[in-house]
């Protein structure tokens, strides 16, 4: 049965590999969302040291950054591209010794080379997985021309059959889409007020706001949600499984990407060695094919996705075009005000105001 990536509500838990038998490394410990502790994601560094890592979870950025901030400590972290310039700004993170990552240079340039995740001319994240978030439906209660236009969400007849993710990023991802920007990272006032009033009647519709793959799978095999706005994680697995789901990514309005790496914390207590050494296994393509083959990710390690099928990637919703990319609304840094004002309405808007 495939792990999921989720954040569920583990908090802030110590957690040996499940069912490997394996002893968790005290010399390193992985600050991550819960599903990464999947040994076939570092198996290298297993074979070299005859454990896992120690993990521990966080259920959104938000809470990690509020966690390490209170002064939780850690070696390695699992951040999405549009928390890191806040991230190492706060001084929570280390710079690289790039020299010691071996894959570096196979690393896709533009997810690595953004400005935002360097300082002084130090790079501070390392692109892991990457994925994309779209329409997700049912087939037997919806056909693909029910679901050309992400203004379907915001459809009343659609009430009480919508789930959304309960993530920030994903939800005004949605938004900005809908109401005509594909750029965040110069929003402006106007709107930013459009994306969250679409948001406003969107709520009106949903029956649930997801919080990890798992869950939102079981409302979807029901048929009790049978739309959703949702990683490309579900349709992987769901369709593997036999289950009537699919996706449409080139809506009217398009769809959106996101991509989230590793970080090395600052004041780290562990090894230095073993950071690296985790890292280079979680780079090496043995683990880019797992990751593409069983969850339905792309991985960062561009040489490595390179040569895979394409039918494979667009079996598992990472086919990649022009026109695709054209509609696409990629989750980069925005600013750091524009960050908080909509962590702090979408929390209004879920709580009905």
């Amino acid at each position: 049965m495939r792990i999921l990536k989720t954040a569920t509500a583990l908090g802030m838990v110590l957690s040996l590999q499940a069912g490997s038998g394996l002893a968790a490394d005290a010399d390193l410990t992985v600050f991550d969302w819960a599903g990464y502790e999947d040994p076939e994601f570092f198996a290298a560094y297993i074979d070299e040291h005859g454990d896992s890592p120690t993990f521990a979870f966080f259920g959104d950025e938000e809470e990690a950054f509020q966690k390490l901030r209170s002064g939780f400590r850690a070696d390695a972290v699992h951040p999405c591209s549009q928390s890191v310039p806040k991230w190492i700004e706060a001084g929570l993170l280390a710079p690289l010794d790039t020299s010691k990552i071996e894959r570096w240079d196979e690393l896709e340039p533009s997810f690595r080379d953004i400005k935002a995740y360097t300082k002084d001319g130090q790079s501070y994240f390392i692109p892991a997985d990457w994925g994309n978030t779209s329409v997700t439906y049912h087939s037997d209660h919806l056909s693909d021309a029910d679901v050309t236009s992400l203004q379907a969400f915001a459809d009343p007849k659609h009430q009480g059959r919508i789930s959304i993710g309960d993530n920030v990023d994903d939800a005004y991802a949605l938004g900005f889409l809908a109401t005509g920007v594909k750029d965040w990272t110069n929003a402006t006032e106007e709107q930013f007020q459009a994306a969250s009033d679409f948001l406003r009647a969107v709520h009106q519709n949903v029956r649930t706001y997801w919080s990890d793959g798992a869950s939102l799978a079981q409302l979807m095999q029901s048929g009790e949600v049978y739309l959703a706005w949702a990683w490309n994680e579900t349709y992987s697995t769901m369709s593997y499984e036999g289950h009537p789901i699919a996706i449409k990514r080139d809506t009217d309005e398009g769809a959106s990407s996101w991509v989230c790496g590793y970080a090395k914390l600052a004041n780290a207590p562990g090894s230095e060695e073993k950071f690296y050494d985790f890292i280079n296994a979680w780079l090496e393509p043995k683990t880019a094919n797992y990751l593409v083959s069983q969850w339905g990710y792309g991985h960062g390690n561009a040489k490595a996705m390179a040569e895979m099928s394409p039918a494979d990637l667009a079996a598992v919703g990472l086919e990649n075009n022009e026109k695709l990319r054209e509609k696409t609304l990629w989750q980069g840094p925005v600013p750091a005000a524009l960050r908080e004002k909509m962590i702090a309405e979408f929390e209004l808007i879920k709580a009905g105001f």
